[in-house]
């Protein structure tokens, strides 16, 4: 018997109830195009995230309040508000004496609120943050200029927009510099606008306002702690010695003895890469286990089609028997049929999946997001591979059974 007779015979059957052929092949379609699908968009959100991280810098550390597992995310990353982390605590880790390696440092508060212009109102993010946080992050000023020291210290009513939301709140203006906004119902004077520069971080900063972190903290949230500390090291080779400098220090300063637990974590940004990648993984395997429950659907539906065919085809199998085919060889037929079936629907999955996850990358790129279209070999593998194991094991129970049928009863079959 050749590799193709049993295909042969199988579309012959198949085709012979073109619905139930549709139908069968449709849950194998769907949840292959499901799995290549999750697979395509995990590996683009997990790249688009790494991305965003290098954009950062490979010589920045943040320093975070809560505990974490030496390899897992601090309990902030989750939306735990911890408030062990001062502005004291900032103040300190500037020092010089403290951490030689660190050029600049800066602290971060959030929120969101109503922002009113002359013109406009919309509801925006905003952060509080040091007059540092420019050279942190590397950020240029388009227009104007950025707060000063002195404005923090006073907690002045200043206000600097990103590129994106100076153009929202003044559509009509080419340079805002000197206008009023109310942020919060709180007046603030606009004295710049960043340069633009793209979804290149975790927050974009094209879309945000900042003000000055004690202003921030005092007049918008009332609070007295920070979200997080960031801070630029001199060079990356400095950068395990730098957070090994902040751990002793905020150990000291929040008296937690050896071999206690931290209530604060300071990463790298390489650390923060290997932590995201671990989270992403987890979360992607996930759902790529959700979207494989309708393989199974679909493997019902193999083995209910199947059983079918062999109820149909008794009379057939019988005289196959009667001419001296074997079981193994009745077996062998059915689950290649069944097989085919399923790499038919595996193929067509792959092609509806790969066509998805291409319509969403450009629904993603439009929105503005530097998002990579990723289709991997072993995805496409994987989905092909599953679907062919797919219907050798469904189609087992309906091989069995076809093996078992008496030529002598089948020949008498009607």
């Amino acid at each position: 018997m050749k590799l193709s007779d049993p295909i042969k015979i199988a579309l012959r059957s198949f085709t012979a109830s073109k619905m139930r052929f549709f139908l069968t092949v449709l849950g194998i379609v769907i949840g292959v195009a499901a799995v290549i699908m999750v697979m395509a968009i995990g590996a683009s959100a997990q790249d688009l995230l790494f991305s965003q991280v290098e954009k950062v810098g490979s010589n920045l550390v943040g320093v975070l309040p809560g505990a974490s597992e030496e390899n897992g995310p601090p309990a902030s990353a989750f939306g735990i508000v911890t408030t062990t982390l001062t502005n004291d605590d900032l103040d300190a880790i500037r020092l010089r004496s403290n951490a030689p390696h660190l050029s600049a440092a800066s602290g971060y508060v959030s929120g969101s609120a109503s922002i009113e212009s002359p013109v406009e109102s919309m509801t925006t993010s905003f952060q509080g943050v040091s007059p540092s946080m420019i050279r942190v992050e590397s950020i240029e000023i388009a227009s104007g200029r950025f707060f000063t020291d002195e404005e923090e210290n006073n907690l002045s009513r200043v206000i600097v927009l990103g590129a994106t939301k100076a153009s929202d709140l003044f559509p009509n203006s080419s340079d805002p510099i000197g206008e009023t906004v109310k942020l919060k119902g709180i007046s603030f004077k606009v004295i710049g606008v960043l340069k633009e520069r793209g979804s290149g971080s975790f927050s974009n900063p094209d879309t945000l306002v900042f003000v000055p972190l004690g202003t921030a903290q005092k007049l918008l949230l009332g609070i007295r702690y920070l979200n997080f500390i960031r801070g630029k090291v001199d060079d990356t080779t400095h950068v395990d010695d730098t957070i090994s400098d902040i751990t002793t220090l905020l150990r000291e300063r929040h008296d937690i003895r050896d071999g206690d637990t931290a209530d604060f974590s300071v990463r790298s940004t390489a650390a923060a890469l290997d932590v995201l990648g671990k989270v992403t993984d987890i979360l992607k395997y996930f759902l790529i286990a959700i979207a494989s429950l309708s393989l199974i659907v679909g493997g019902i539906g193999i083995m209910n089609s199947m059983l079918i065919s062999v109820s149909q085809r008794i009379r057939e199998i019988g005289l196959r028997k009667a001419v001296g085919a074997k079981p193994h060889h009745i077996i062998t037929q059915f689950l290649i049929e069944s097989a085919a079936i399923t790499a038919i629907g595996g193929i067509v999955g792959i092609i509806t999946g790969i066509l998805l996850a291409a319509i969403t990358a450009a629904v993603i790129r439009h929105l503005g997001y530097d998002w990579q279209f990723i289709i991997t070999f072993s995805s496409v593998l994987i989905g092909f591979a599953v679907s062919v194991s797919i219907g050798i094991l469904f189609g087992l129970y309906p091989a069995f059974k076809a093996s078992h049928v008496s030529p002598m009863e089948s020949l008498r079959y009607e």
